[in-house]
Order: C-alpha cells, then sequence, then structure tokens
C-alpha cells in the first residue's frame, strides 16, 4: 500500500523500456489519498524527474480505480476535533502533487481505469498525456464533497461549457467523450491499459533525452494559463466554504450508501 516507483525494463526485462519509469498508487479500497499520500506522489514523480537516465514517467493505481480524491474521512475526523489541520494540510498536498506532474523534467503519461474523480483530475489535468480503459469516467464531484477545485485542471481535459456543466451538477465524462475532445490519446480494454501507456512511453523514451526535456520546460512556458497560480485561487474558496461552515453542512451527507464507498465517492 501506498505510493511505489518501479522500472518496466528491470520488471520485464524489454530494452525498449530503458529510460521509463513506472509510479503506482495504491490506497485501498478507492485510492483515496491520505495528506501524506500526495505528498508521497509529489516526491516520487519529482524523483523520477530528475533521475538523468529516465525520459518518460507512466502514472499509474492498483485496485479499483485511478484517484478518488482526497481522504475525506481524515478531514471529518479533524474536523470534529475543531480544527482545520487536515484540510490545510490536504489544499498543499494536492498543490504539491499536481504540481511535481505538471513540472516534472520528462514528460508524463497518465494510465486511467475506473474511476478519475477529484484530486484524480488534477492529477491527470497535468499530464502530457493520457491513456484510459474502456471504463473509465472523470469528473469533479466537489460541490457533494463540500469542496472546490480542481476545474484549472478538468479545462485542460473538456472544453470550457462542458466543464462547467460537468462542474456544477457533478457528472462524470467517459473515457470515449474525453478522446473524442482530443484529451486523451487512446481509449483500450482494461487488459490492455499498461501496454498502451507503456507503448507510448516507449515512443517517446526513444527521443533524445536533453531535447525531452528542453521540449517539456518549453511547452510549459508557453501554457497560456499558470496551472499552480490558477489552482491556489480556487482553493481559496475551498477554504472560504469551510471556514463559513458550508463545506461541513455538505460534507456530513457525505457517506451516505447511495453516494459514497468506504473512503470515497465512486458513483458515475
Amino acid at each position: 500500500m501506498g505510493v511505489s516507483t518501479s522500472r518496466p525494463d528491470q520488471d520485464r526485462g524489454h530494452a525498449a523500456d530503458r529510460g521509463i519509469v513506472q509510479v503506482t498508487v495504491d490506497f485501498p479500497p478507492v485510492n483515496a489519498l491520505p495528506v501524506q499520500g500526495w505528498y508521497d506522489l509529489a516526491d516520487a514523480v519529482r524523483a523520477a524527474g530528475r533521475d538523468p537516465e529516465v525520459r518518460c514517467v507512466v502514472l499509474a493505481a492498483e485496485g479499483r480505480g485511478f484517484n478518488a480524491g482526497v481522504d475525506i474521512k481524515e478531514m471529518q475526523r479533524d474536523t470534529a476535533a475543531g480544527g482545520h489541520g487536515a484540510l490545510i494540510s490536504a489544499n498543499y498536498g494536492c498543490a504539491e502533487a499536481f504540481a511535481a506532474v505538471y513540472a516534472c523534467e520528462v514528460p508524463v503519461i497518465a494510465a486511467v481505469h475506473g474511476f478519475c474523480l477529484g484530486g484524480g483530475i488534477g492529477l491527470v489535468g497535468n499530464a502530457d498525456a493520457v491513456v484510459a480503459s474502456e471504463d473509465a469516467v472523470f469528473g469533479l464531484p466537489e460541490l457533494d464533497r463540500g469542496a472546490l477545485g480542481a476545474a484549472t485542471h478538468l479545462a485542460r481535459l473538456v472544453p470550457q461549457h462542458l466543464m462547467r456543466a460537468l462542474y456544477y451538477t457533478s457528472r462524470t465524462a467517459t473515457a470515449a467523450e474525453l478522446h473524442a475532445h482530443g484529451s486523451v490519446w487512446k481509449v483500450v480494454p482494461r487488459d490492455r491499459l499498461l501496454d498502451a501507456a507503456l507503448e507510448l512511453a516507449r515512443e517517446i523514451a526513444a527521443k533524445d533525452g536533453s531535447l525531452l526535456r528542453l521540449a517539456k520546460a518549453a511547452l510549459n512556458g508557453i501554457d497560456p494559463v499558470d496551472v499552480r497560480r490558477s489552482y491556489r485561487f480556487e482553493q481559496g474558496f475551498t477554504f472560504e466554504a469551510n471556514l463559513s461552515g458550508v463545506a461541513d453542512r455538505v460534507r456530513d451527507t457525505f457517506g451516505t450508501p447511495h453516494r459514497a464507498t468506504e473512503e470515497g465517492e465512486v458513483r458515475p
């Protein structure tokens, strides 16, 4: 359980996998990450990018889905004790993980299966490419969770008006729909997901490593939106919702059988 790093060239014995690092998230039952999990993920991605031998990172997950966002129960326990420490720490942890993916010195490919919700959108929206399984769904159920945020990243996956409709309704979009919008590179059967992500990673890793790093820096430099500043702006409204009490009122309804799992909401 936790965040792990592996080298496909060593695990699978394929010379073509050289230069690829896989970072895998595994927080049962639904990959709703605790505060420390977000920092561990950020550290793993940063370490991979700083390795001069690495040319591409594949971000994947074990279990039922890619990511269900933050661990809501961790926040509820802290709020019940009269504090906002878990919320503040989660805000910083998410910001660090999202920024680590975006600023990684080499391209990052997100391999998404099942649900990709909340903080998962922040990770995928900051990745360089997305490969998804046919059962993958993407969305921000933040308004159902008493939170706000990651619209910055959802806006990188779908057009503006669709982003707003998905945000206001807490609905999800399928992998096929995102593929039609051009934000998902390829949609494959679930048992082919990692192979498809590695195929793209191999094609990228075959390029000159120095040029890849320059290309990543150049593409980030011409982005029309400063994603880190934009996301931090959103987080201010999440904290305001908590100080006003509205977040607790909504969050206290979280966990009813028709809306949630043990740790994070995963309904489509």
